[in-house]
């Protein structure tokens, strides 16, 4: 492959002449493949302003921040209530059976 041919995939997608809106089919098929469910939210603008500067810090777009963040805490909450149920569990009932205490403690 000569220099000419070569790909500057430091360029790519810098300026408007990279960038093309995915056909529905398409942009439908990749929020299947991955299990996406596209939805509205209204969040305040120096929120959204914030965001933005953190994913561009980050290297990423805005919406796959706050994916991430959205996982990060509800994955928190969960595990937070199954260690106060298996918490309340152990007093409530000292002398129930320790594997299902075991589980618990491996789903938090």
């Amino acid at each position: 492959m000569n220099e000419e041919s070569q790909i500057d995939y430091d360029s790519v997608g810098v300026n408007e002449s990279h960038v093309a809106v995915a056909p529905a089919q398409l942009s439908a098929a990749l929020d299947d493949a991955l299990d996406l469910q596209p939805i509205s939210i209204r969040l305040q603008k120096d929120l959204l302003e914030n965001l933005k500067a953190l994913a561009k810090l980050n290297g990423l777009g805005y919406q796959p921040l706050i994916r991430q963040v959205l996982t990060r805490w509800v994955d928190c909450e969960l595990k937070s209530m199954l260690r106060e149920k298996a918490s309340s569990a152990r007093i409530e009932a000292p002398e129930a059976d320790k594997s299902a205490e075991m589980e618990l403690r491996k789903a938090a």
